[in-house]
């Protein structure tokens, strides 16, 4: 089963997408767009901007966990990982971004 893009709006009114794997987990979640047609353009980034290694930023959480965001070429975060225990799954969940974003459809929850 191939990975997918949802496209939702958040409690405050928000539109936001998250990017989930074949098995249903997400492995990346926007920030807040006022405007739907700004979260679809970020969707759209993440498809052009995710087979580049240095669009990709890991980072270490205060609780020792591991996270990553991937950035546009302009340096803005266009979507952040979950947190994992280990850099190791960290770096796989970067991975399932560049497998499943390229040719993910575009869902509305």
């Amino acid at each position: 089963m191939a990975g997918k893009f949802e496209v939702y709006t958040d409690k405050a009114g928000e539109h936001r997408f998250r990017l989930k794997a074949g098995n249903g987990e997400n492995i990346l979640a926007s920030e807040g767009y006022k405007a739907k047609s700004s979260c679809m353009n970020g969707i759209e980034s993440v498809k052009k901007n995710c087979m580049d290694d240095k669009c990709f930023a890991v980072d270490t959480t205060k609780a020792g966990k591991h996270k990553f965001n991937l950035k546009a070429a302009n340096h803005q975060v266009i979507g952040t990982s979950q947190s994992y225990d280990s850099e190791a799954s960290c770096r796989s969940g970067m991975e399932s971004v560049r497998r499943n974003a390229p040719d993910a459809p575009i869902v509305e929850v």
